[in-house]
């Protein structure tokens, strides 16, 4: 009697693990308690009970984790403010990340930046946009040709 309450401790451990984290972490490690489980009512063996725990779990996170790793994978949604980086822009009001401040103009839309590495960058002054933070555009100067 005692192998199954030791077993159902390890489902209900694994079961509400998995429910505290939705990550698959743990899952698999229910399922090898409940192959556990079906052995000490077959009057199995503890080593054989242990054997078939870890067989379980093994075969059903060989089998299952990379179905449910890309079921599960996060898709990165492209915006068209992604067309934005890597393009040229004009400040048209210069860049001062202390104070705030700066916006530049690039394919004919105003946007608030920053500058990447915290200088200043004067009115005028083109630059190459490299990142979006919101609804600022991390600049960096362009080089001169």
């Amino acid at each position: 009697m005692m192998p199954v309450v030791v077993w159902l401790c390890v489902v209900v451990a694994a079961a509400l693990l998995e429910m505290a984290t939705t990550q698959l972490v743990s899952i698999w490690f229910a399922v090898g308690g409940v192959g556990a489980i079906i052995a000490c009512e077959l009057n199995a063996p503890v080593p054989v009970q242990i054997m078939v725990f870890v067989v379980v779990t093994a075969l059903t996170l060989a089998f299952t984790r990379p179905v449910a790793h890309r079921a599960l994978a996060v898709k990165k949604t492209s915006t068209n403010a992604d067309r934005y980086i890597g393009r040229i822009a004009v400040v048209t009001l210069a860049i001062d990340n202390m104070r705030g401040e700066g916006q530049v103009n690039v394919l004919g839309s105003i946007w608030t930046a920053r500058s990447a590495d915290g200088s200043p960058i004067p009115a005028g002054r083109d630059v190459i946009v490299v990142a979006i933070d919101g609804v600022k555009l991390i600049v960096r100067p362009k080089p001169n040709d």
